[in-house]
Parts: structure tokens; sequence; C-alpha cells
């Protein structure tokens, strides 16, 4: 077993369909059946079942055998779930050689719109940040400890295929929240994907990464570009302070900060296929995405 990843999800997923084939065998970890029967049929990974109430036999020999550790499974009140199961395993592998687990931004808090890098303290707001800079301190330990090379890839808000403001424009479900001075990063889920395996490739110790595009720009202008690729009038403008939205929704406007990616470019040579909203709604646009809007 050449790679094991713990959550087969849409990056994970994003980075087998772009690397996979440069770390066959893989396996990785799925909670459903279903998905577990389509990654069968496609044969690129194996999967198998893990969750904080069942953990798959063939777990422990796949890691026993991994040369590389993709970690995309978010902590919950508990702790980190693939720690509290396997902390013993992944530190005693014999052929491991790289963890890379993945992150978020959001551990850095809110920073009034200012620029941000790898240096800046986090002071994560959000419980689930919180719980993101607790998981992340837990695998430095077990990386430190074992003498491990840890790569933690922060990762902005993500979008691409079937998540992005095309879909909700083509849905109906699109906003066009405004608040004053207000912008995001993102992150294209290939970009995320080519992140990975510029960790997985570096011979550089472990290091924290912000994986975020070039621009970070306001929600509102996104909707309006992709309404304008789809050649739609963008919903009208709402005041971001009485729209309502869920407590969830809310929070995320309640950070507001600009994240530097100089550090993965410089360091890992990476250079996004998607530096801002712009390429990488065109590009999405052009395979498809948002056109069953009942033009």
């Amino acid at each position: 077993m050449t790679a094991f990843i713990f959550g087969l999800g849409q990056s994970s997923l994003e980075f087998v369909r772009l690397h996979g084939a440069a770390y066959m065998p893989l396996a990785g970890t799925v909670r459903s059946p279903g998905k577990a029967t389509r990654l069968s049929a496609d044969g690129q990974v194996a999967p198998m079942f893990f969750s904080e109430s069942h953990c798959d036999a063939a777990i422990p020999p796949a890691l026993a055998q991994a040369r590389y550790l993709l970690v995309s499974i978010p902590p919950g009140e508990q702790g980190d779930p693939v720690l509290n199961a396997f902390a013993r395993e992944i530190a005693a592998a014999p052929r491991l050689e790289r963890i890379v687990y993945l992150s978020t931004i959001g551990v850095y808090g809110d920073h009034g719109g200012a620029w941000i890098d790898e240096t800046t303290p986090a002071r994560p707001v959000a419980e689930r940040s919180r719980l993101r800079l607790q998981a992340e301190n837990a695998w430095q330990d077990l990386a430190g400890e074992s003498g491990r090379a840890l790569d933690i890839l922060r990762l902005a808000g993500i979008y691409g295929p079937g998540h992005n403001p095309l879909v909700a424009l083509a849905s109906g479900t699109a906003k066009r929240l405004v608040k004053p001075g207000q912008v995001f990063n993102r992150i294209h889920v290939t970009d995320i994907a080519h992140a990975i395996e510029a960790c997985f490739s570096s011979g550089r110790p472990g290091a924290i990464y912000n994986v975020t595009d070039d621009e970070p720009a306001p929600p509102q202008d996104v909707v309006t570009f992709a309404a304008e690729l789809m050649g739609i009038a963008p919903p009208p403008e709402q005041d971001f302070a009485s729209a309502r939205l869920s407590p969830m929704a809310r929070s995320f406007y309640g950070e507001n900060k600009r994240v530097s990616n100089a550090r993965i470019k410089n360091e890992l040579g990476f250079t996004p296929a998607y530096p801002t909203y712009r390429e990488g709604l065109r590009g999405l646009f052009a395979a498809g995405e948002g056109r069953n809007s009942g033009r």
C-alpha cells in the first residue's frame, strides 16, 4: 500500500483522480455503503469503512504498508477521530514517510480584512475552528514524537464541480449578500489536489501552508461574475445585517481576512491552476456547470 486516505471526500477524491496513479495501490475510508460500491467499481482506490463506531479490520494492515497518509476527516467534540482510533498504528507504521492533514484558514479567526500569513498567530473564533486547531496540535505532537514529516494545509473556502455559485444561481438559491469591507479567500478543489501532491513529493521538512487563491474578494462580486457568465441577471443585493441566515452562515461573515499563499508558492513551487474565482468559474462554466438554469 503506497498511500492511505482517511476520508474519501471531494478534495481527496480529486487528488486520487489527478495524482492517484503515482501512489498506487491506494486505499481510503468511507462512511456509506453506496460510496463504497461506487469507488469499488471505479477500481482506483480500495474503500474501507471507518466511523466513530466502526473500524474496518483491514485499516491497520493498510497503514503498516502506507508510505503516504492523507487525513481529510474533521475533528469532533471528542477530538480527532483518526488519532483516537489509530494514533499508535500511525506512529509505528514502518514505511510511513509523510502525513498531510487538511485543516482550515478558519483557525486564524478575524483580522478585520488585513493580510495574514502562516506566521500570524491562530486565534479561532468559531467552535469548529477551535476544534481544528486542537487537531492540528495533536497531529504535530504525533509527528514530533514519531519523527514523521507532517504538512498541515489550511484551506480556504472550497468550490468546484457541483458546489459553486453557478450551481446556486441555476437552482435559484444564490444570494448576493453585502457586508461593507467583507472579503473571502477561496480555493478550487483541483488546486487542493495539486497542493497535496506538492507536499507528498516534497523532500522538505513538514510545515503549515495556506492553500488559497490569489485574490480575496467580496462574495457579492463572485455571484455577479457567475451570473454574467450565465447571461442572467444576478439576484438583488441584500444587506447582510437584515438578511435571514442560519447561525452557521452568519458566523462565516464574522471573520474577515486576506490570506497569503506565498509560502507554499515559494517553498513548494505551487502555482494555482485557478488563481482567482474568475478562472475557476470560467472553467466550471465551460465544463457545463450552471447550464440547467431554465433559461
